[in-house]
């Protein structure tokens, strides 16, 4: 069965990306994850997302679209990417899960993909 990992970022995990310091370490820590998914054949795809205050949020309301920067969501995390990984139950992709960077720091959320014939 398919699923969807969102890993949830503070702003202090992105502010780690763009520190010429702390980025090299950080982006360590996710290569490394995401090989171990790679290495164990349970990726299918994903990506890492940009900064959120690079995002832009549509709504349609009485007929007329508001665009707006920045993200919708007022939270301390936001989504920082992204992997569908292709395992035999949940208790299989909590364990993945678990073993995000971001787990360890703000967190990492699991939906099952839609079957096809429901997309």
């Amino acid at each position: 069965m398919e699923y969807m990992l969102f890993f949830n970022e503070t702003a202090e995990a992105f502010a780690r990306r763009a520190d010429p310091v702390k980025a090299g370490p950080h982006m360590a820590a996710w290569g490394a994850y995401i090989g171990a998914m790679v290495q164990a054949g349970v990726m299918k795809s994903g990506n890492g997302l940009l900064a959120p205050e690079t995002a832009t949020t549509v709504r349609l309301r009485g007929g007329a679209t508001q665009v707006q920067d920045g993200p919708h969501a007022d939270s301390k995390e936001q989504l920082g990417g992204y992997a569908v990984i292709d395992v035999p139950s949940l208790d299989v992709a909590l364990e993945w899960a678990a073993r995000s960077p971001s787990s360890a720091y703000a967190s990492t959320e699991i939906r099952p993909v839609m079957p096809p014939m429901a997309r």
